[in-house]
């Protein structure tokens, strides 16, 4: 393969498929501070609160990201940039608040096919309004074909291995989970490059999911009540430390791989790392027949609407 950038686009991709395990092990480890604190808004709101003390550090650290925040400013005082752009990491928030909420009940494995579903559907969904930094993206047919077996795969998952009847309710909720988190990186991608600053981007992400976060579980602890036992093993609280990784190699990468290619090899990341954290170490039953070929179907989804389609253009652009 050729090299674009400071790396070769293999090592950029073998990069981001290492990146897709660290947002398993994420969904991992919130999963296993949720089941602990038996509180899932409470882990929620503290991973991503370490996050955010990261990034800030990061922030005061980053001449860029400084400058980068300044002229977020200006370009939302002049009105070129609207406010409800700042709003991506609600994506993030319900994300990290999903892997402690469901995971645990659905398994690592179904919670990422879902996850996956719900981002290739808002990816194509996404594109064709046209809201992103790269305009209007006409769905092409492997992106429908791949969009149509990402929603097989969950099926699959669910009708193949489903022991417990709330599992085929509970799924949905991963699959909604995904299409925010396709409007988190779309958003987050105009605030980028409105502040030409991918440090002042995951800084702002950080400060408004940790805000919603820190407030929904001030009502659950009003509740409920706070957590009496919190765990004293520090893997239960590197979360939100391995979240900030994630988003760094993804920012460096990306001019190398190019979105798509950067998103299809930590898609695959993401769903081997489920499938082997599940069998390794579950969060719930273990896996299943029905996850494992989930998985595989998943993985074929993301790959065919990857594919290049050099079809006619009608009134946006066809293909990445």
């Amino acid at each position: 393969m050729s090299r674009t950038g400071s790396f070769p686009v293999w090592a950029a991709l073998v990069g981001s498929g290492l990146a897709g395990v660290l947002v398993a092990l994420q969904s991992r480890i919130n999963g296993g501070l949720s089941q602990e604190l038996g509180n899932g808004y409470v882990t929620a709101a503290v991973s991503f609160s370490i996050g955010l003390v990261i990034m800030s550090l990061v922030m005061l650290l980053s001449r860029a990201g400084r400058v980068g925040f300044t002229r977020l400013k200006t370009e939302l005082r002049a009105g070129r940039l609207p406010y409800w752009t700042l709003f991506g990491g609600a994506g993030g928030a319900f994300f990290v608040l999903s892997q402690g909420l469901v995971a645990p009940l659905t398994g690592l494995a179904l919670f990422t096919v879902g996850i996956v579903a719900g981002q290739v559907l808002g990816g194509l969904v996404l594109d064709r309004v046209g809201l992103g930094p790269g305009g209007r993206i006409d769905p092409t047919p492997p992106r429908i074909v791949g969009t149509a077996l990402a929603v097989i795969a969950v099926a699959l998952s669910v009708g193949m291995g489903a022991g417990d009847p709330k599992v085929l309710w509970l799924v949905v909720f991963p699959v909604l989970v995904g299409v925010c988190v396709s409007g988190q990186s779309m958003v987050n991608g105009l605030v980028r490059a409105a502040s030409h600053s991918a440090i002042t981007s995951t800084f702002i992400n950080f400060v408004v999911g940790t805000t919603i976060l820190v407030l929904i579980a001030c009502v659950s602890v009003a509740v409920s009540g706070w957590p009496q036992t919190w765990p004293s093993a520090p893997f239960y609280y590197i979360g939100g430390f391995v979240g900030t990784i994630f988003i760094a190699v993804a920012a460096m990468l990306v001019r190398t791989a190019g979105v798509l290619l950067l998103s299809m090899s930590n898609v695959a990341g993401q769903l081997i790392a489920a499938v082997a954290f599940e069998a390794g170490v579950p969060l719930a039953g273990g896996l299943t027949q029905g996850m494992i070929a989930g998985t595989a179907v998943a993985l074929l989804a993301v790959a065919i609407a990857a594919l290049p389609w050099r079809g006619r253009a009608s009134g946006g652009t066809t293909g990445r």
